[in-house]
């Protein structure tokens, strides 16, 4: 597919997409999504060619315009929406299908504990809401939405939607998914496990645990204080 009919079906996407969009010809020449992904299409194909340098240039042009960062050795489909797109960031090893929507703040990145293939791959019709970061060489499924602000380190099945840090699936085919709501508190586990250890010492020195101790020994179920 040539570099015209990709953005051809770009502009496709964004006018079925965007309800604020008033005609192609102003989108394409106002939409910052629209112009990152042109200059991506072209930066791609010289680094597939290898002119690495000028490609890296192209998108470090692309990036000051309009605040989205792709690296062109990222593989991106057609029919790509990126909406408002400041702070987008795109890896290298990422990989997009076709009619893929992403917001601003989006970010397809790595963890630093990978080689090789390091950043997501987004199958085709995925949504990823604004400020959501996918890390790592992850696979989000055909169809599936991950909620604004998620932090998506795991594969996630088809059609589903993921909301969360860390993101959790809570629907999948429409259908709601159960889940544990309970959610950590490392302070209070820090403050079980010091009570712990206290009440053992007060058992091996022969003290009775006081009487607001969280754990009590069975001669002072009575409420006594046992340093009274």
């Amino acid at each position: 597919m040539t570099i015209k009919e990709a953005q051809k079906r770009d502009l496709d996407k964004i006018m079925e997409s965007d309800p604020a969009a008033i005609d192609r010809r102003t989108a394409a020449m106002t939409y910052a999504g629209y112009k990152a992904l042109s200059i991506y299409r072209r930066a791609h194909k010289s680094w597939l060619k290898g002119h690495k340098r000028y490609a890296l240039w192209l998108s470090w042009q692309a990036k000051k315009e309009t605040g989205i960062d792709i690296h062109p050795a990222a593989t991106i489909g057609t029919r790509v929406f990126i909406d408002h797109g400041v702070g987008v960031v795109i890896g290298e090893t990422a990989e997009i299908g076709d009619d893929v929507v992403l917001y601003q703040g989006v970010t397809l990145g790595g963890t630093g504990k990978h080689t090789g293939k390091r950043h997501p791959t987004l199958e085709n019709g995925v949504m990823v809401s604004a400020g959501a970061s996918i890390l790592g060489p992850v696979r989000i499924g055909e169809g599936s939405k991950i909620g604004a602000g998620s932090v998506v380190l795991k594969d996630v099945p088809p059609y589903s939607t993921v909301v969360g840090v860390p993101g959790r699936v809570v629907k999948q085919y429409g259908e709601r998914v159960e889940m544990d709501q309970r959610l950590p508190d490392p302070v209070l586990e820090e403050f079980a496990r010091i009570n712990k250890r206290v009440f053992a010492l007060e058992q091996a020195a022969g003290i009775h645990s006081c009487r607001y101790s969280l754990t009590t020994d069975e001669d002072n179920m009575d409420g006594e204080d046992g340093n009274d």
